[in-house]
């Protein structure tokens, strides 16, 4: 009885927990692992969504300019496009979680790189995932787009 019991409360919560992400087998799989990057550089400003959209359109056209295929794409999602997405295209380039952190650092190279980051003295010390702070995503969702999908909250 108690067995049944169990599995009636797991079917009654599973629908809970994927209703609070109607993203999930959609654009990405199950989340497997979750972060909280809670480190707050400056003060963020008043971010408007058009700011973070014109963003992924900038990271997206360069990619497009590239001479080779992009391996990964980037999208948001929300109401106020506060949920960045990086997807993989290929089974290589994030086949695990580490491959996938190399490209962030990666990411923090061309950041470091921007005249935003420089004008603010900050080109030695701010990373990728400080960027997306600033512009006020509230999360970053990286994923094989096959098997796993690690969440990064970002808290302010």
């Amino acid at each position: 009885m108690i067995r049944y019991a169990g599995l009636l409360c797991a079917l009654l919560l599973a629908p809970v927990a994927s209703a609070n992400d109607r993203y999930v087998d959609y654009y990405y799989p199950q989340i497997t692992s979750e972060e909280t990057f809670d480190r707050v550089i400056r003060t963020p400003p008043s971010t408007p969504k058009a700011v973070r959209i014109d963003f992924i359109n900038v990271l997206t056209t360069a990619q497009l300019e590239a001479p080779a295929n992009p391996r990964f794409v980037f999208f948001s999602k929300g109401e106020g496009a506060t949920t960045l997405i990086l997807t993989a295209l290929d089974d290589e380039v994030f086949a695990t979680l580490f491959r996938a952190r190399a490209i962030m650092a990666q990411l923090t190279v061309s950041v470091r790189k921007g005249g935003f980051f420089q004008q603010q003295n900050l080109q030695d010390v701010a990373t990728f995932y400080d960027l997306l702070q600033l512009m006020a995503f509230d999360e970053l969702l990286i994923t094989d787009g096959k098997t796993w999908t690690h969440r990064v909250h970002f808290e302010r």
